[in-house]
């Protein structure tokens, strides 16, 4: 099928339709129908991404690994307090405010 810039430029080109003022009610309905499952397929595509991004983040690379090994063969160390840390790295690619929804802007 698409890749993910061609399914976004089609979207594009859906909503551009839409707010035409010479399209039919029959026609911006069809090219809303036909956005929202596309945006819809996005998102799902969007979510396995974040999904392996996050897994790539939180994989250990080798220094990690090494340091870990020294740490738990080390004695222990008093070490002062530090701020907690999320346990995993948050990411956030989008901003849960925007919407697509269709609407024209009155």
């Amino acid at each position: 099928m698409y890749n993910f810039e061609e399914k976004l430029q089609k979207l594009e080109h859906l909503s551009e339709d839409i707010k035409r003022g010479d399209i039919s009610i029959e026609d911006a309905i069809k090219d809303f129908e036909e956005g929202i499952k596309l945006a819809r397929g996005m998102e799902k595509e969007l979510d396995a991404i974040e999904g392996k991004i996050q897994i790539l983040m939180n994989s250990p690379d080798d220094a990690s690994a090494q340091e870990e090994e020294k740490e738990t063969s080390a004695p222990a160390k008093k070490t002062r307090k530090t701020p907690a840390q999320p346990d995993e790295p948050v990411l956030d690619l989008f901003n849960s405010g925007m919407e697509l929804n269709g609407t024209r802007n009155a």
